[in-house]
């Protein structure tokens, strides 16, 4: 869980978020819930973010991944997309959170991507496909973001000033 792994941006995302003195790979991480979960985010773009999260760790007493997990991993990717899509002078807070679990999984890997369904000026909805290992979808979530302007307490909370 603790190995480095390198998160894919566009360049002019990385080039507004440089200019700003922000660090997009904390910025767009999982934060201090999703680290402790094990997600990690391998792609993110405002069209498409991809992560993973380990079974293990994340399950209910049955064995199987915990349908809160699946949770937390979809919103985590949902958010990324949302902000991606703000942009630098808003940030997004999730309203609206819909989990549909159709198998579970009891070892492995899975992965998520989310794909806008809506992208406005005041909300952006994202779909969050979850697969197990061989590809087959473990739940299919839908996260709604409300997009506010950034407050200078929040601006301090990302640039650490």
């Amino acid at each position: 869980m603790g190995e480095q792994h390198h998160v894919t941006f566009p360049q002019e995302v990385i080039d507004e978020y440089a200019a700003l003195g922000v660090d997009l790979v904390a910025m767009f991480s999982a934060g201090h819930l999703g680290t402790r979960m094990g997600v990690q985010i391998v792609e993110a773009s405002a069209d498409r973010v991809v992560g993973t999260m380990p079974v293990e760790g994340n399950t209910q007493p049955y064995g199987l991944l915990h349908g809160g997990a699946s949770a937390v991993l979809a919103e985590t990717l949902g958010s990324v997309g949302s902000m991606l899509h703000a942009g630098s002078s808003k940030i997004a807070v999730g309203v609206d959170l819909n989990c549909t679990h159709h198998r579970g999984v009891r070892s492995g890997l899975v992965t998520g991507v989310a794909t806008p369904v809506h992208r406005g000026r005041s909300t952006a909805t994202y779909e969050i496909v979850i697969s197990d290992e061989a590809g087959k979808r473990v739940c299919t979530a839908r996260l709604t973001c409300l997009l506010r302007d950034v407050l200078p307490a929040d601006a301090q909370r990302v640039t650490g000033g």
